[in-house]
């Protein structure tokens, strides 16, 4: 047994109908005036349809097939067998997922794994995700969980973790080959238009089909897991939330500068990088970080200016994209240490050409050595015999602090990640559900909480999705039990 709607033009009830191994819903059908037809959900998989065994089984819609939605299923199934599980999507399932990384999925980081400093990732959610967030399922229990099923992983230099293939096939593979072991109904192609409260508690989520008339599920739970889509924060909102108003993160920066675009490919292995925004007086911390550069054709990428983009994503939107990037070539040595440098190689070689190759100890290829010579308009055919004093001063000041002139950002790509959603302080961190409508759970990208690269937002849906998950299965139990008392108590 399980639950659909039937109603009419007013409102709509609850009935239990028997079924088989999938739900059954009623559509409205305009020529009769009230009342609803049968149609039918067809599952991903028959072996994952719902198993009807009680008329007192609780309901689960999830609706977004994305990391923190199939998560989030996949444990309150585990967790709650009984639980009739519905995760509804209307493209294709873990599509971020597949994409991310380039392919090969960066599904967690291995570089802060303690609760207080990975919060420090997040500049949305840096101070809230503090307490007990990530102690309920942190990256390794992330690393367990996939190992677990058969997918090891492995940690790169720079601390992402990366399945052992290389593949982001074998993340989506495990995934979905978990949710459907387990029983949950996995349904595609379904979009939903609206979700309702029950004056009796939990909820009609209107489904349809491209041109098929709208369906009406009956829940007691919903998980809201829609990612960054302005359809799912208008369905919060229409649920009583407010709406952080979503902008651009983890972007590249736009340089015009026709003779930097010509050392597209040329990479640095750590640079000090400080963003400055016109009309900010005082210093942000965060402004200033530091990793590896990356020279494209429209500009600077790498994860130095992808944290940044993250860090300043509202004072970059709202100053247009317009700043100015300082970057420290040199971050270990200060300035006089520069100087010595480029002294000593003076000394050192005074015949050969300036522009012949950077001094050793300056981590620069010969190209971009000689784009900084011309920025500071030195000859690259001179001798170091012919380089002044003044010369070497302003040589080494641009590589402690070489400005580049930002003129926008880069063009969005399908992992591209925002700020913005429902505030943290409308949702209980400690379970997922919301704090304006209960039985409504939030988890992953609709919420205000973005993370810096590096795996940090996968494992922010991971996290709320067995937090989420976790708390609907033990809210199913009681229900459950609390049934089951009842029915004993009728008995006697």
């Amino acid at each position: 047994m399980t639950m659909v709607c039937l109603g009419g033009s007013i409102g709509f009830r609850c009935a239990e109908l028997s079924i088989g191994r999938i739900p059954q819903l009623r559509s409205y059908d305009p020529s009769q005036g009230r009342g609803w037809r049968f149609g039918r959900i067809r599952a991903e998989s028959a072996d994952a349809g719902i198993m009807a065994n009680s008329s007192t089984d609780p309901v689960l819609v999830v609706v977004g097939g994305g990391a923190a939605g199939i998560f989030g299923a996949i444990r309150a199934k585990t967790v709650c067998p009984r639980l009739k599980v519905v995760v509804v999507e209307k493209g294709k399932l873990l599509s971020k997922v597949r994409i991310s990384g380039g392919g090969r999925c960066n599904v967690t980081t291995g570089l802060y794994v303690d609760p207080l400093p990975l919060a420090g990732q997040y500049p949305r959610g840096f101070k809230e995700l503090r307490g007990s967030f990530f102690r309920s399922h942190g990256p390794k229990d992330t690393m367990a969980w996939f190992s677990q099923r058969g997918v090891d992983l492995k940690k790169e230099a720079d601390g992402r973790m990366f399945p052992v293939s290389d593949s982001s096939s074998s993340i989506v593979d495990c995934l979905l080959n978990e949710a459907r072991r387990v029983g949950v109904v996995l349904q595609t192609g379904w979009s939903v238009g609206n979700i309702l409260c029950r004056p009796e508690g939990g909820f009609e989520v209107e489904v349809s089909k491209s041109n098929d008339g709208p369906k009406m599920l009956c829940t007691q739970y919903v998980l809201l897991s829609t990612g960054s889509s302005r359809q799912g924060h208008e369905l919060a909102r229409r649920l009583g939330h407010s709406i952080v108003e979503p902008q651009p993160s983890l972007f590249t920066f736009k340089v015009k500068d026709a003779s930097l675009a010509q050392l597209a490919g040329i990479s640095f292995e750590e640079v000090k990088a400080e963003l400055e925004l016109p009309g900010k007086k005082q210093k942000n911390p965060s402004f200033t970080q530091t990793g590896p550069l990356l020279v494209t054709h429209w500009g600077l990428s790498g994860p130095v200016v992808l944290r940044l983009s993250a860090w300043a994503a509202r004072d970059l939107f709202s100053s247009n994209y317009q700043g100015t990037l300082w970057v420290d070539f040199t971050p270990s040595m200060s300035g006089e240490a520069v100087y010595e440098v480029l002294a000593s190689q003076k000394d050192s070689f005074m015949k050969r050409k300036v522009g012949g190759a950077a001094p050793l100890r300056i981590p620069l290829t010969r190209r971009f050595w000689q784009y900084l010579l011309q920025r500071e308009n030195l000859d690259v055919d001179s001798t170091w015999a012919s380089l002044s004093t003044k010369a070497m001063r302003q040589l080494s000041s641009v590589l402690k602090r070489c400005p580049f002139l930002v003129s926008g950002k880069g063009e969005f790509k399908d992992e591209f990640v925002t700020s913005g959603g429902v505030p943290l302080v409308e949702v209980n961190l400690k379970t997922m559900e919301s704090r304006v409508c209960p039985g409504l759970f939030l988890a992953g990208e609709v919420l205000d909480i973005d993370g810096v690269t590096g795996g940090f937002n996968f494992q922010n849906a991971w996290t709320g999705g067995y937090i989420s998950g976790s708390e609907i299965a033990s809210s199913a139990t009681v229900y459950l039990r609390r049934s089951f008392v009842s029915a004993v108590g009728t008995l006697g």
